[in-house]
């Protein structure tokens, strides 16, 4: 059960041929603390951590494609150097300035490349569940690029699921996943918009289609090598294996990096939001 948060408001951001949608708490004249989540995920998945973070102006978004924000026309993808300029552009609409972030999963990675390359808007970076970058060798980058291609043929084919009730959409995701029947129903009940008898997914399709190209493990080395503002990960004891083998090789590249162990699974934030909150107001405190 999520504890009540009594001064919860929807946002939106207009970015010109997008918008961003998202939920805040807190009071404008209180620091920002922006949360980003991951992958097919959305804004709600912050819903537990808010109350725990008080005397912070918390804003959690929900990516181009995710959740109740816009998706990106008709000739675009969803690559990953543009979600860096989403949110290059958010902090440009609203003025901000540096401010710290909390990054969940696909968010983190996101963050991180933020952070390396504007290192004057970010404050700190907490990561939760997430470090480094996923990287391919070079001498893959010819089948990455037929997989992605083909993956766009096969992606405009396919129709979204349709559940017949909230729960079986619910469900489907808990089956997928390492999320508790609470945690999943409260990204999914922003991710699902009604269709006729049954509910869809909000989430565009194409996000689903395999990357044409991705870093090679050269470019994610240097990207981390060059984040200068502190960083903190946490993540859970039965997280995804990525972020075991990410701390032994992406961990030492940190100039300021420490990393704590909460116990769950990969949306651990969700699973333990008041030992995370903690982790992050004495994380901000300190910087």
């Amino acid at each position: 059960m999520v504890q009540e948060i009594k001064d919860l408001t929807k946002v939106c951001y207009d970015l010109g041929q997008q918008e961003l949608h998202g939920l805040t708490c807190g009071k404008a004249q209180d620091e920002i603390v922006l949360c980003l989540h991951g992958w097919l995920d959305n804004a709600a998945s912050f819903l537990p951590l808010m109350p725990y973070l008080p005397g912070k102006k918390v804003i959690a978004i929900d990516w181009p494609g995710h959740g109740l924000s816009s998706h990106r026309s008709a000739d675009a993808y969803y690559h990953f150097i543009d979600w860096v300029y989403d949110l290059l552009q958010l902090f440009e609409v609203n003025r901000w300035g540096a401010v710290d972030i909390v990054a969940h999963s696909m968010g983190g990675m996101i963050a991180s490349a933020f952070a390396a390359t504007f290192p004057e808007k970010v404050k700190s970076l907490t990561l939760i569940d997430s470090i480094g970058f996923i990287n391919a060798n070079a001498e893959q980058t010819t089948k990455q690029l037929r997989q992605g291609m083909l993956s766009r043929l096969q992606g405009k084919k396919k129709q979204k699921n349709l559940h017949t009730s909230e729960e079986s959409a619910i469900n489907a995701r808990v089956s997928v996943s390492d999320l508790r029947y609470q945690d999943a129903e409260l990204i999914v009940k922003r991710g699902l918009k009604k269709s006729g008898d049954g509910y869809i997914w909000r989430a565009d399709s194409r996000l689903r289609m395999i990357s044409p190209y991705r870093l090679t493990l050269g470019q994610a080395e240097q990207l981390i090598r060059d984040i200068d503002v502190p960083v903190q990960l946490i993540y859970g004891e039965q997280g995804v294996d990525m972020v075991a083998s990410g701390i032994k090789h992406f961990g030492p590249l940190f100039k300021n990096f420490t990393a704590y162990a909460l116990p769950g699974g990969h949306h651990v934030h969700m699973e333990q939001p008041q030992q995370t909150a903690e982790k992050i107001l004495a994380f901000i405190g300190h910087r």
